[in-house]
C-alpha cells in the first residue's frame, strides 16, 4: 500500500486526526478554515465533512441541516455554495467553506480525511465533484464515510483514491436510523461492497473480534472519535492511529 499511496499512508498511522479540525467551545468552530489553520500548526491530521450543494459545489459542513452551527432553517443541499458562504458558523466570523477553499488552507501540511455525507440513494454527484478537486490538490487526502456505495463508486472509477469506510454496531433502538440505512450503510459485513483500504471504527467495535480478524489481514483500522485521553489511551491497543476532539491527543 505504501508503493500505491506513498505519503498519505504513511500518514495514516501518525499523526493523529483531529476532529472537524482542531475546534473549541472558545476558539474557531468544527469544520471552519479556523479550525483547520489550528490542527495544522499543531501538527495533527484533519478529518472533515463534506455535502453537496444545490449548484453541485463540494461545501464543508457535517449536519444535513443548518440550525445547529448557524441557527438558520433548512437544509444544506438546498442552497448554493455563494449563498452558504455567507452564514456564520456559531456566530463568529467564519463561514461555511467550499471543500476548495479547505484545502487551500491546509495545503500539504496535513492528511485530511474527507468524510463524504452522501445520502442513502444519491451516490454519484458529490462524489464526482470531491474526486475533481482532489485531484487537483497538491497534499495527502483519502475519503472516508458511512454509505458502501459511495466506496463503491471510488472502487470502480478511481480506485487510486485511498479509502477508508466507516462502521459502528447498529443499536436496534436508534431511532435516527432508517430501515433504508440499516440495511445500505455501513456494517462491517458491507467491507466487500466498499473494498476499502482501511476501516474507521467507532470506539465501542475498535475491540471486537470481527474488526481484529481485518486488522490482522493488513487493513489498518482508526479509532473514532475520541473526546479524553482516556479514552484515546484504551483504544490505542486495538487500533493503528484516533480520530480525536476536546483535547489535545
Amino acid at each position: 500500500m505504501r508503493a500505491q499511496f506513498g505519503e498519505a499512508w504513511d500518514l495514516l498511522f501518525s499523526p493523529a486526526i483531529a476532529h472537524r479540525g482542531l475546534w473549541s467551545p472558545d476558539g474557531p468552530p468544527e469544520n471552519s478554515l479556523g479550525a483547520f489553520q489550528a490542527a495544522c500548526q499543531a501538527g495533527y491530521g484533519i478529518e472533515l465533512d463534506v455535502h453537496i450543494t444545490s449548484d453541485g459545489e463540494a461545501v464543508v459542513f457535517h449536519d444535513n441541516t443548518l440550525r445547529r452551527m448557524t441557527g438558520r432553517e433548512g437544509r444544506v443541499k438546498d442552497h448554493t455554495a455563494a449563498d452558504l458562504s455567507h452564514m456564520s458558523l456559531k456566530g463568529t466570523e467564519e463561514t461555511i467553506p467550499t471543500l476548495l477553499e479547505a484545502l487551500a488552507v491546509i495545503g500539504h501540511r496535513a492528511l485530511v480525511h474527507v468524510e463524504l455525507k452522501t445520502p442513502f440513494g444519491e451516490v454519484g454527484p458529490l462524489e464526482q465533484r470531491v474526486h475533481e478537486i482532489l485531484m487537483d490538490h497538491a497534499g495527502p487526502t483519502c475519503v472516508i464515510g458511512f454509505n458502501p456505495y459511495s466506496h463503491a463508486w471510488f472502487a470502480d472509477r478511481f480506485p487510486g483514491v485511498l479509502r477508508g469506510l466507516d462502521s459502528y454496531r447498529w443499536n436496534d433502538e436508534a431511532t435516527h436510523i432508517s430501515p433504508e440505512q440499516r440495511k445500505a450503510f455501513a456494517r462491517l459485513e458491507h467491507v466487500a461492497i466498499a473494498r476499502p483500504h482501511f476501516l474507521a471504527m467507532s470506539l465501542d467495535t475498535v475491540g471486537l473480534p470481527e474488526v481484529a480478524v481485518h486488522r490482522k489481514a493488513g487493513m489498518p483500522v482508526i479509532a473514532w472519535t475520541a473526546r479524553t485521553p482516556d479514552q484515546a489511551e484504551a483504544a490505542r491497543p486495538h487500533c493503528d492511529n484516533i480520530i480525536f476532539e476536546g483535547f489535545r491527543a
